[in-house]
């Protein structure tokens, strides 16, 4: 599928042309602004297809930035067992699951 680069003044204006143009299959819409791209538009039975692998993307990016700041700074490291019971109490971690 191709993709087409509209401007976030373009997108504006021609706002029913973009989701058209992705709607049909035509392209893929990039917008940027400043000449830099800030989001994609695709179809949403692509997006429903690629929700796990973006949580995954996403979650690689939130564990990268939390290695650079143990990096700067190792004292912001917190001990397992305080995240773990963290987690249990908010209901992320199954108390039941093995280590």
């Amino acid at each position: 599928m191709d993709t087409a680069i509209v401007s976030s003044r373009e997108a504006r204006a021609k706002w029913r042309t973009v989701l058209d143009t992705v709607d049909k299959g035509a392209a893929d819409v990039v917008i940027e602004r400043y000449g830099k791209p800030i989001a994609a538009i695709i179809p949403y039975v692509d997006y429903k297809a690629l929700l796990e692998e973006l949580e995954d993307l996403r979650d690689v990016r939130y564990a990268l930035a939390a290695l650079e700041e143990y990096e700067r700074d190792p004292s912001t490291a917190r001990p397992y067992e305080e995240i773990r019971a963290e987690l249990i109490a908010e209901g992320v971690w199954d108390d039941d699951e093995e280590r």
